[in-house]
């Protein structure tokens, strides 16, 4: 069986960032309570996921000798 393979044409960071934006979209529609809470926690989890991933893939970080 063979593994089906996407090719990626938008980058991780900017689909992550996508995301959270429209999470946050999503958000504002919500009244307050638990629910939108949780949605406003995964639009700020996904904004640091692209911190991370801008931070490996950054020029300057240098794998250990």
């Amino acid at each position: 069986m063979e593994r089906r393979r996407f090719v990626q044409t938008v980058p991780l960071i900017e689909r992550l960032a996508q995301e959270a934006q429209r999470i946050r979209e999503e958000a504002k529609k919500l009244r307050p309570g638990k629910e939108r809470q949780e949605m406003l926690r995964k639009a700020r989890q996904a904004d640091i996921a692209a911190s991370i991933t801008q931070w490996i893939s950054s020029p300057g970080l240098k794998p250990p000798e």
